[in-house]
């Protein structure tokens, strides 16, 4: 443990030496987290919205007023007719269009079924789905206001919830009441940091000794393998939960993420993680020759595939079930589901030990795989 502790020491040093490595395993972090806290979201603000009022009465100048009162609209123009929107949303001014027929108040006050037209740009397809959820969920409300008790359905809603008969929907979102997805997206970051960063570092370890010429020093030194392993991984485990407090606490009192689990299970299921991303680094190390060469092969070879099968961006479940098997070899799938589970459902290992049980075999097989490889040897 002597021999295993001084090299520990030896790489701690080499990192406080480097200073701009030391910026980066600590700063970087930190600055990915706040750029990626306020821009990966796909919550929708704002969409600019034009009207194309045929009618100019009060009634459509209330449902306007209701557009524009939403946080999730803005009015950027009101057309006399449908054909003026076509530059709107040609110029991309507006991602939406609401057009209003000619008397459509005079409709609404002989208590006749009236309907809208949304015109909505497609070319983002998400964002326009988004966007027409919200606008079809804030018509529906406005053609319930309309019916009242005993009345009928208006305004492109087919009524009937507040006649008796009808079907009230109440609905209740768990773990996530407020449907942020900063809330969902801020736990993967902080997985997807964490390999990032223990991956890259680890990669370059053994690798680095070859292009100083220093491994042969090591040759010569009593370490046994599995000494020198961890040795040389553990520093950077060092490094890697640092990074984790360091975005705990900026996820929890900054971007206000509720943390509902254990802590300390959340830290536990952290070090079977880095067994995986640290055993990762390690087996790109042994079949690099250069930094340069292991700091590629890790980005395009293995972070790139895992964050794409791994659920991180893309629903499993959407993917093509040819493709679904091999996401079962990405760690990183486990990790976001214990992650997301303890900050957002603030669950147990009772509920998390599949997963916990598979990241652990995850990270042993890939550990196991890169000892297996690496070499005191220079060549």
């Amino acid at each position: 443990m002597r021999r295993v502790a001084v090299l520990i020491w030896k790489e701690l040093i080499e990192l406080k030496e480097d200073r701009k490595l030391f910026v980066i395993v600590v700063a970087a972090p930190i600055l990915q987290l706040f750029m990626l806290g306020y821009a990966a979201t796909t919550d929708i603000r704002d969409v600019p919205v034009v009207v194309a009022d045929a009618d100019r009465s009060t009634a459509s100048r209330d449902l306007i007023a209701r557009f524009s009162a939403s946080p999730n609209f803005t009015i950027v123009g009101v057309v006399g007719s449908v054909s003026e929107i076509d530059t709107f949303l040609e110029r991309g001014r507006a991602w939406m269009a609401l057009s209003i027929p000619a008397d459509y108040g005079g409709a609404l006050a002989r208590r006749q079924p009236q309907t809208l037209q949304l015109v909505a740009d497609g070319s983002d397809a998400n964002s326009t789905n988004v966007a027409m959820g919200y606008a079809t969920s804030l018509i529906a409300g406005y053609a319930q206001a309309l019916m009242g008790p005993g009345g009928s359905g208006v305004a492109g809603g087919s009524g009937g919830a507040g006649r008796p008969g009808g079907i009230d929907a109440r609905v209740r979102v768990w773990f996530n009441p407020r449907l942020e997805s900063r809330d969902f997206m801020l736990p993967g970051i902080l997985a997807l940091l964490l390999l990032v960063v223990t991956t890259n570092l680890s990669s370059m370890g053994i690798v680095r000794e070859k292009e100083l010429g220093t491994l042969e020093q090591l040759n010569v030194t009593p370490l046994r393998r599995w000494e020198l392993v961890v040795g040389k991984l553990l520093p950077y485990a060092l490094v890697g939960m640092i990074d984790v407090f360091l975005v705990i606490a900026l996820a929890v009192w900054w971007f206000q993420v509720p943390l509902r689990g254990s802590l300390w299970l959340l830290i536990a299921l952290t070090l079977v993680y880095l067994l995986s991303t640290l055993g990762l680094g390690l087996f790109v190390s042994t079949i690099s020759a250069t930094q340069q060469q292991a700091m590629m092969t890790t980005i395009f070879f293995f972070l790139m595939p895992m964050i794409y099968l791994s659920g991180f961006i893309f629903p499993i479940e959407n993917m093509p079930a040819v493709i679904q098997p091999f996401t079962y070899l990405m760690p990183l799938r486990y990790f976001l589901i214990i992650l997301r589970a303890i900050f957002l459902k603030g669950v147990g290992i009772q509920v998390l030990w599949p997963q916990a049980l598979a990241l652990a075999a995850c990270g042993l097989a890939m550990l196991a795989l890169a000892i297996a490889r690496s070499s005191k040897r220079a060549d």
